[in-house]
């Protein structure tokens, strides 16, 4: 089975991407590689953001890997938090004592959203792939809609506030399975599958 370096700490998403992979590849992150540097996220686009992790990855182990940049989009908002998703309530302080970034996060974008009739969004991942000094973008999206309020337990993120369009469930309702037969980051990490695929041929 073929490894693949996911530049990442982040477990919720390893676990999304293996779901999706299935047993064609074993996804290993940074952690399984005890790299433990920070990995710079300073650029000001998605799509920026996921070739620059990718590059210094590449750079510091010299070896093929891909990372990923997701973000949540919201049209009434005009475009925020987009790049800064995993960030945003920390660019404005809102941050409350030992409550975890993700709720904070949320905290603020229904108070931003509050009264407010348009509330289109949409998720957007962008994956970056650098293979043999090569680099390649595969993007994914899914549109949707925030509540008002949280509902279910599961995902991570934004994922209890976001409803994909022609759907009942929020993210956070359904299962991980469920997730990823339709998921912004299943749609990017499966164009990647597809081309690795090819590129074997």
């Amino acid at each position: 089975m073929k490894e693949l370096l996911f530049a990442t700490h982040n477990q919720n998403k390893v676990s999304e991407i293996q779901d999706v992979v299935g047993s064609d590849f074993r996804i290993i992150s940074l952690d399984d590689l005890d790299f433990n540097e920070p990995i710079p996220e300073d650029e000001p686009s998605i799509e920026a953001n996921a070739m620059h992790k990718a590059r210094y990855v590449h750079n510091q182990l010299n070896r093929d890997c891909f990372a990923d940049d997701t973000g949540l989009e919201v049209e009434a908002l005009r475009g925020e938090p987009g790049v800064f998703s995993a960030r945003y309530a920390l660019l404005t302080n809102e941050v409350f004592p030992n409550e975890e970034i993700p709720e904070a996060n949320i905290r603020k974008l229904l108070r931003l959203m509050h009264g407010v009739k348009n509330r289109k969004a949409c998720f957007r991942t962008v994956i970056a792939l650098v293979e043999d000094d090569e680099e390649y973008i595969f993007e994914g999206r899914v549109s949707g809609e925030i509540l008002n309020y949280k509902r279910g337990l599961g995902g991570f993120g934004y994922d209890p506030v976001f409803l994909p369009d022609g759907y009942a469930q929020t993210f956070a309702e359904m299962s991980l399975h469920e997730k990823n037969k339709i998921s912004h980051r299943a749609q990017a990490m499966s164009q990647l599958i597809e081309f690795l695929h090819g590129a074997v041929k």
